[in-house]
């Protein structure tokens, strides 16, 4: 499904239902593996229904993709960010040095992930991947979490939703060469407001 207009409500409260079931799940524990593994189930839930995503958050830009705050924990123990990606746009490579969940809500995304060299240097690790609408992945400080990603689509725009354990937007990251060379950046996000998940007067 493209970015365009849904012809029914937006069902915000699935995003809702998220976000409590992720907190709910981080107040109970705080191992990665187990987060990853119940996280990736909910972000799979999610993901796999496309009607519940506000126009505002899904629309690309022919500049770069976009990332959008969709949620942020109130201890920023986690947030949720859609990632828009316009017709071959795609990231530099780099790194998050928090956990994380990536699902793809629209069209498809591709990853290469890259492993340290000994000298400092980059290198591929394995070939590219490609996750499609519905599908989920997990992102691991611990098992090494540096790599690119882009539209895996050439004609049209495609969406995925991430979660971080950490309020993504302020966490200072870098980009790299494939020298190994870092370059200290923080995202910041695309939108200077959020969605309204507590309306339940409808």
């Amino acid at each position: 499904m493209s970015a365009a207009v849904l012809d029914h409500p937006v069902n915000t409260a699935r995003l809702r239902d998220f976000v409590t079931a992720l907190a709910d799940l981080l107040d109970h524990t705080s191992d990665e593996a187990e987060i990853l593994d119940k996280g990736g189930a909910l972000l799979g839930d999610l993901v796999a229904h496309d009607d519940w995503l506000p126009e505002a958050f899904a629309a690309p830009s022919p500049e770069r993709y976009q990332q959008y705050l969709l949620h942020c924990d109130s201890a920023e123990r986690f947030s949720v960010v859609s990632f828009v990606w316009g017709p071959g746009q795609g990231t530099p490579i780099h790194d998050h040095t928090v956990w994380g969940l990536v699902g793809v809500l629209r069209g498809q995304e591709e990853a290469q992930n890259f492993r340290r060299r000994s000298d400092g240097s980059l290198a591929p690790e394995g070939p590219p991947h490609t996750l499609h609408r519905g599908e989920v992945e997990a992102l691991s400080p611990a098992h090494g979490d540096i790599h690119q990603v882009r539209n895996a689509l050439a004609d049209g725009p495609s969406i995925s939703i991430h979660v971080y354990g950490a309020n993504i937007g302020a966490v200072r990251r870098s980009t790299f060469g494939t020298d190994g060379a870092a370059k200290l950046f923080i995202s910041g996000y695309a939108n200077a407001l959020v969605p309204n998940l507590w309306d339940r007067s409808k």
